[in-house]
């Protein structure tokens, strides 16, 4: 338990402390944000604000990870270097996509095929690796049972579970993407749900079938290890926020956005809780299908609109809502999404007594 303390602390003092570091850096090289022409006229002020924080989240949460089993001389587990690897692979996706923004000087990097692309190749090697590396008891990181709050009884062959976590990967890096479009928005929300993470990930090593008789145990792999990972990278984001927050002095950029957007689906998917990500996730999953229906809707009806502009927080922009107004707002949706998830989580172990 010890490690989940250490990965937090240290993460949030290393994103604090070199947050600023690198928005001098980005400050001195004109790595500055481009914003959208069609976007909130609002926004234009941001313009040149730097941007890629993205790297300070990652570089944190990891460094953070190891200095906390380096400090308590803990084992590091299969599990969270699968879910490193998805962090870092989906982070050089966004970095690419972000380096060819400001090099271009527009909004637009990465087509939307190449980055999907991109995305789909790192969820997919994750995917296959998970599926190996199994430990004595033959366990592996990855399981071939549909996950909901925990393994069903539905077995999937390798290849539909590597289109399955690709599917789930794609839409949760995309949705953090889609709701980094507000100072702290993402950032905020990111840390609620990683801090359930934590919480699922103690009481599965709690109930472990490795540890505990009782009927309905977790035969999950390395839960408490994913504990400490979720605290490094909630850590990493707090310490980002602080400088993230309304008025923003530095962006995450699609750095930041697709690696915590695939950490979260890579957790949910090692801890054997896919289906909670729709609660857990919920404020990403309410983005991503606002752009959705308002994509869909805009095609069948001709050019008509649900929403005066998609992403959702965008709309209520255009209505007059304040940024800091909308982000406050949308945070306590994200806390209450996250604790209906905890309580499903929590309420299928009690049923299962």
């Amino acid at each position: 338990m010890k490690g989940i303390v250490f990965a937090g602390a240290i993460s949030l003092l290393l994103s604090f402390i070199f947050t600023p570091a690198l928005i001098r850096i980005l400050s001195r090289k004109g790595v500055g944000q481009m914003i959208r022409d069609d976007g909130p006229k609002t926004h234009h002020v941001k313009r040149g604000t730097p941007t890629m924080g993205g790297i300070v989240l990652i570089l944190a949460s990891v460094v953070a990870y190891f200095a906390s089993h380096a400090i308590t001389g803990i084992g590091i587990t299969t599990s969270a270097l699968l879910v490193i690897g998805l962090i870092i692979g989906l982070g050089l996706v966004g970095f690419i996509d972000d380096f060819l923004k400001i090099s271009r000087k527009q909004s637009l990097g990465l087509s939307a095929k190449q980055k999907l692309f991109g995305q789909a190749v790192m969820a997919a090697g994750f995917a296959y690796a998970g599926l190996h590396f199994k430990d004595s008891t033959g366990l592996a990181p990855i399981s071939t049972y549909l996950s909901g709050v925990r393994d069903t009884s539905i077995k999937l062959g390798m290849a539909l579970v590597i289109i399955w976590i690709i599917f789930l990967v794609l839409g949760s890096s995309n949705g953090v993407n889609l709701t980094d479009g507000l100072d702290g928005l993402a950032s905020g929300a990111a840390i609620m749900t990683f801090l359930s993470f934590i919480v699922i990930g103690v009481w599965e090593f709690g109930q472990s079938c490795a540890i505990s008789n009782v009927a309905q145990c977790y035969n999950v792999r390395d839960p408490l290890d994913i504990a400490v990972l979720s605290a490094a990278l909630a850590g990493a984001c707090a310490g980002f926020l602080w400088w993230n927050a309304s008025p923003a002095r530095i962006f995450m950029g699609d750095v930041g956005s697709l690696a915590l957007g695939g950490a979260i689906s890579g957790i949910a998917i090692v801890l054997r809780v896919q289906a909670l990500l729709a609660a857990l996730g919920g404020l990403f999953v309410l983005i991503t299908l606002s752009v959705i229906i308002q994509t869909g809707y805009f095609k069948i009806s001709g050019g008509k609109r649900v929403f005066k502009m998609a992403p959702l927080q965008h709309h209520f922009e255009l209505l007059g809502w304040g940024e800091v107004t909308i982000v406050i707002r949308f945070w306590i949706l994200a806390g209450m999404s996250v604790a209906a998830g905890l309580g499903l989580f929590y309420g299928q172990w009690v049923v299962s007594q």
